[in-house]
């Protein structure tokens, strides 16, 4: 053997000793083999693909859509500055696989619910690991894992605190068995009239202000019909429409080379001083709350600017109190003291530093001229992005105007950027001891080591900073693991939707509703979809048709949709079905509440009690006395009609022979 393979051996040697030591030598070698799928390369993203890349995991798929960031280069330790605005994917896949020569990894820059990542493609791994901090893709590939079979670990850290949890269909729940919170929303007028908390205004300044005057041109009318139809108010719908209108001129001047006014004025006098103005015309608005005040350009430059706020809340007129805002660093309305960064060093800091009234105008003056400017250096249009420090100061100062118009406490840079960027408190230790126990939980499911596999949660206890608990068996009533899953291979634009529907089926055949995510394609009153193709119907590669059982009788089916293999015949049917076709589980029937027990109490002499039995069901016939075989309801809708005291008929030339009420 020549000295160079002996070195070589000695560095493959060196570098498994210790995972063969604790892992066995068998595992390892299988783990060479393994191929895991990890997506996400953020904080948690990265200290994993060190881990796994460094414990020998041999075929490694590393996705994430995201682009690097200066705010991430502080626990994301697989980036560096120079690499900033590249992918995630590809940069971490590059750095880590320095770590171990032996160890392949594909670097897909990409969303993973793109049609391309469908059921086939999941399951070619033999592991899923999940570093993700959205709930929407955590969800997605919790349901593709469910479909294809394939075992996930499931994790997520916020500050100090973290959580790992591993899913395998059938044994463990999955991550929808527990229904998780939905995010906060808010009402639009409430955050384009009504605010009264320091989030309105943070919202209101980054998702309607920034993107109406910078943004692309939208005039909001989406957002303010669904409005409309939530029942908000007609009359400040009716008064927003106008408002967006007029922002048109509005954002003309800010794209304008020739503009010779002062355009950061014009959006100030636009926003902060007419458009409260036409809201404080609608005094039905603020008979139960308190008005806003209109800002004064000129006074809050010249320092003199004084907030009156009527005294009683419920009345827009009568006397009023004047009130000089005072931010958290002690000055009022006019220009900070110079002295104050010398004074205090926490307040000299420029995110933490609490502004006055005047030096937020001048931040939104600066502001808006800065991106002004962007744009009419071709920029065409500007989003908000929490590192991006024109687009953060326009939201601060925004926020912070609007904020004092409507009495609301005023926040520091710093606050608004955790609050406008969605920032949730990372931690790289935090992140390091979750990603270690990804691993263990991992190593417990390729082993099927399943009795070993515990919840884990890394808690703020110095006493007992990690807990586990045993796994939770799948909730029965769980929407997304109890279904019944299976994978048909077709052409959509050769397959119609009775033909998926009918070949799924087969021999058992019944009443169905079919869904295809929350849209309704077909149900036994409805059928105009069925001859119709899966490509006409937006229904393709990646996606799930559930096939739901009017009688409730069986289980849900879930088919999801993959292409066909390149050498499938042209002339054969446009569609590959499973074998065997999928069973689901025959469902148990739902118990009747027992009547309730006789009453030993005696009647009244004149009480009469008749007892009604239900009325029978009578079997419809055509008009040659036959038994008719067509269904205008399904049978679940018609038992509930009938349990209401209503009898549908299937023609006018039904004959009702019993004591019931006709309903015209």
């Amino acid at each position: 053997m020549s000295s160079s393979s002996m070195n070589g051996a000695r560095k493959t040697s060196s570098r498994s000793t210790h995972a063969q030591a604790i892992l066995g030598p068998e595992f390892c070698e299988r783990l060479s083999e393994t191929k895991v799928l990890l997506v996400g390369a953020g904080g948690i993203g990265c200290e994993l693909l060190k881990n796994i890349v460094l414990t020998g995991f041999g075929h490694i798929t590393l996705l994430d859509l995201d682009t690097i960031d200066l705010s991430n280069l502080n626990r994301q330790f697989l980036f560096k500055k120079k690499d900033i605005k590249h992918s995630k994917a590809m940069v971490a896949a590059q750095t880590a696989g320095a770590f171990n020569p032996n160890v392949n990894i594909q670097p897909i820059h990409a969303n993973i619910k793109e049609a391309q990542f469908d059921i086939e493609w999941f399951k070619r791994f033999d592991i899923v690991l999940n570093a993700l901090d959205n709930l929407d893709a955590r969800r997605h590939v919790n349901k593709m894992c469910m479909a294809a079979g394939v075992p996930l670990v499931e994790s997520g850290t916020a500050g100090y605190l973290g959580q790992v949890q591993p899913l395998l269909k059938d044994r463990t729940e999955c991550f929808d068995c527990v229904p998780k919170p939905t995010p906060t929303t808010f009402p639009v007028c409430t955050i384009r009239s009504t605010p009264s908390q320091p989030i309105h205004c943070i919202v209101w300044a980054k998702s309607y202000l920034l993107p109406q005057l910078f943004g692309e041109d939208e005039d909001g009318t989406d957002e303010l019909d669904e409005a409309e139809k939530q029942g908000e108010n007609a009359e400040e719908i009716a008064a927003l429409r106008r408002e967006a209108l007029a922002y048109k001129a509005v954002r003309s001047a800010l794209r304008s080379a020739q503009t010779t006014e002062d355009v950061a004025q014009r959006v100030f006098k636009k926003v902060f001083h007419s458009d409260i103005l036409n809201l404080l015309s609608m005094s039905d608005m603020w008979r139960a709350r308190a008005a806003p005040t209109p800002l004064d350009f000129n006074a809050i430059q010249e320092g003199t600017f004084s907030i009156q706020r009527p005294s009683n809340p419920s009345t827009t007129s009568g006397s009023a109190q004047t009130t000089h805002f005072q931010p958290a660093n002690g000055h009022v309305n006019g220009k900070t003291p110079s002295t104050s960064s010398s004074s205090n060093g926490v307040s000299g800091l420029r995110d933490q530093r609490a502004l006055s009234l005047h030096d937020t105008l001048e931040l939104f003056i600066s502001s808006t001229n800065r991106l002004a400017e962007r744009l009419r250096k071709g920029e065409d249009t500007i989003s908000f992005d929490k590192d991006d420090d024109d687009t953060l100061d326009f939201v601060t100062a925004a926020a912070n105007l609007r904020s004092a118009a409507y009495y609301i406490d005023r926040k520091t840079r710093w606050e608004i950027k955790e609050m406008a960027g969605n920032i949730i408190p990372a931690i790289a230790t935090t992140n390091a001891i979750i990603s270690g126990l990804i691993v263990l939980q991992a190593i417990h499911l390729l082993r099927k080591s399943y009795a070993q596999l515990r919840n884990v949660h890394v808690q703020f206890k110095p006493t007992n900073p990690l807990s586990t608990s045993t796994m939770c068996p799948p909730n029965p009533k769980c929407g997304v693991c109890r279904d019944t899953y299976t994978t048909v291979l077709c052409d959509p634009a050769r397959v119609t939707l009775s033909e998926l529907v009918h070949g799924v089926l087969g021999d058992n055949e019944r009443e169905v509703s079919v869904y295809e995510d929350k849209r309704i394609l077909s149900d036994p009153d409805w059928d105009d979809n069925l001859e119709r193709t899966l490509e006409s119907l937006n229904v393709g590669r990646g996606k799930f048709l559930t096939i739901v059982d009017e009688d409730e009788e069986w289980g849900t089916i879930v088919v999801a949709l993959s292409i066909l293999p390149p050498n499938h015949p042209s002339d054969n049917p446009a569609f590959i079905l499973p074998s065997p076709l999928p069973s689901p589980p025959r469902l148990e029937k739902q118990q009747s509440t027992p009547p309730p027990a006789p009453s030993r109490k005696r009647s009244a002499p004149d009480d009469e009690i008749v007892e009604v039995g239900p009325i029978a069901k009578r079997a419809k016939t055509d008009t040659n006395g036959a038994a008719s075989t067509s269904n205008i309801a399904s049978p679940n809708k018609r038992r509930r009609l009938e349990e209401d005291g209503l009898l549908m008929l299937s023609s006018k030339d039904d004959q009702i022979e019993d004591d019931v009420i006709e309903i015209d």
